[in-house]
């Protein structure tokens, strides 16, 4: 009808509002600098546990345990046991709070391993550790020699400081362990049992007062064993090893961080089968088979130390014994070791 209608003009023209706003988004992340800091001390199913840290002193042993949830932008960053975070939120730790990780502060020394030699894909197991204690039994199972030296390399790539804690000692005697470890500058600790049946733990102890160390071995080793003697409120589960098949049977799930009674902390990790070494530089292998470094200052320059190097003054040096007793086992390790990393 005439009048109802009019044209419609450019002038006319009225955008819908943006449901999700108009305002730009920003690059600009919050400042969390002044952010309590914390390390974390445990890790189940996208809930993370820590302890705040009091000051330069680090994380005491009776500061109360805080649960925390990843900010989103970490979702894709591996946050585990012994890392040091800043935290915003409820940090109380009083029961049914929450708090939430804003950043993970630069990390000491990472240790990780992979599936196997040639899988580029890295699992962190623990962060800021200063010592690895690699548990092994005398029998029981026997020695897993292989994933030892594996274990010992990725402490040395780490910059980890390693040593040997060594279980059962009632059922086999130290001395292979030490033929064949002795003379590579590892410290090798005994822990026996005393006339109760318990652990004797104190030399361990005093090598781990005042440290963030990691326990690692194969299953069936006594490690959580250990980490209930040394750690009474541990409570870690234990095992038996299968008289068929000479394994351990996989007893803890998880990595957990504790405090030690004489002071610092130790983390336990699952028992491992294997131990992957495709992130560690070949140059560093070496470091693990410490009575052998002195015979590579006659190698020819560049030498790989492989069984087909030319000149290689490695097997000069184990033939005239002096690598000790384990020198030609030891040096056939390290061989496998570097031919499995170029290939």
């Amino acid at each position: 009808m005439p009048g109802r209608y009019r044209d419609f003009t450019e002038d006319d023209y009225r955008p819908r509002p943006n449901r999700r706003g108009s305002r730009p988004r920003t690059k600009d992340r919050p400042d969390h600098s002044d952010a309590p800091t914390a390390m974390v001390v445990g890790v189940d199913r996208g809930r993370y546990r820590a302890v705040l840290e009091d000051g330069s002193s680090g994380a005491p042993a009776d500061a109360p345990v805080i649960t925390c949830v990843r900010a989103s932008r970490l979702r894709r960053q591996a946050i585990v046991p012994g890392d040091r975070v800043r935290v915003v939120g409820d940090t109380s730790g009083v029961a049914g709070t929450l708090a939430r990780i804003a950043e993970v502060l630069p990390r000491r020394t990472v240790l990780r391993r992979s599936a196997d030699d040639t899988d580029p894909t890295e699992r962190v197991i623990v962060a800021n550790a200063d010592q690895l204690v690699v548990v092994t039994a005398t029998a029981d199972p026997e020695p897993s020699w292989g994933l030892i030296d594996r274990t010992l390399t990725a402490a040395f790539d780490a910059g980890i400081t390693p040593l040997l804690a060594v279980t059962k000692l009632d059922l086999a005697p130290l001395d292979a362990i030490g033929e064949r470890f002795g003379a590579t500058g590892v410290d090798i600790v005994p822990c026996g049992f005393d006339a109760s049946g318990r652990p004797r733990t104190d030399a361990l102890e005093t090598v781990l007062s005042g440290h963030l160390s990691v326990l690692v071995g194969h299953s069936g080793v006594g490690k959580s064993t250990l980490m209930n003697a040394l750690v009474p409120q541990a409570d870690r589960a234990t095992g038996a090893v299968n008289a068929v098949t000479g394994r351990g049977r996989h007893t803890s799930s998880s990595a957990v961080c504790l405090p030690l009674p004489a002071g610092g902390w130790l983390i336990d990790t699952p028992g491992v089968r294997s131990f992957g070494l495709a992130h560690v530089d070949p140059q560093n292998v070496l470091a693990a088979f410490g009575e052998l470094v002195p015979a590579t200052a006659d190698c020819p320059k560049g030498c790989a130390h492989l069984a087909d190097s030319a000149g290689c003054a490695l097997d000069a040096w184990v033939a005239e014994g002096r690598a000790g007793e384990s020198g030609q086992a030891r040096l056939s390790s390290l061989r496998r070791l570097l031919d499995n990393l170029r290939g």
